[in-house]
């Protein structure tokens, strides 16, 4: 067993890493500049929703608000008219990056750390580094993406974006896998 206090170079050290390669593909990449669509009339949804003043958070309509609700004729009548939407309303202004980039910095570290946790109770020092990346790799997998396909599944989130998005995954676990196989003590 691996204290996970002394993993905290590798839990920093693969966070960098994932921070990097993500701002490549972002950035570099652009793959994923297809994962959204411009509304056919976004200005007048834009004012719409200005008019009716949402506040923001998280949205479904046609909602039913409970089980008794979703199986009544009339729900069921809006559902079948169509159309169903998911959605997430923010407040206007500036989106602030730096606020975004710091909590994601935090969300690849608390990742690391799980994956620095599993990987000190499963292996002991000096493990091989096959060992050590087959374990924390399969950690961050874990953590990166096998939670995504629930918003393909529940809320008919594009499959192609989830795949992409659990490819991004797969390469940010490699990379944690390599840094704590690298700097496993």
């Amino acid at each position: 067993m691996v204290p996970v206090t002394s993993l905290m170079i590798p839990v920093l050290v693969s966070a960098a890493f994932v921070f990097v390669a993500s701002s490549v593909i972002h950035m570099a990449l652009k793959y994923h500049n297809s994962d959204f669509s411009r509304l056919p009339d976004e200005d007048g949804a834009l004012e719409a929703f200005r008019k009716m003043a949402v506040p923001a958070g998280d949205y479904f309509a046609p909602y039913a608000g409970s089980t008794e609700a979703m199986k009544t004729p009339e729900h069921q009548a809006k559902m079948a008219k169509g159309p169903i939407v998911g959605m997430t309303i923010s407040a206007g202004g500036s989106m602030n990056m730096g606020a975004s980039l710091i909590q994601w910095f935090i969300y690849c570290a608390v990742i690391s750390f799980f994956s620095a946790y599993v990987t000190g109770a499963v292996l002991g020092p000096e493990a091989h580094y096959l060992a050590v990346f087959r374990v924390s790799g399969t950690v961050a997998f874990m953590g990166y993406a096998m939670a995504l396909p629930q918003q393909s599944i529940w809320f008919k989130r594009s499959w192609a974006t989830t795949g992409k998005s659990m490819f991004d995954g797969l390469l940010y676990s490699l990379l944690t896998a390599g840094a704590f196989g690298w700097l496993w003590p």
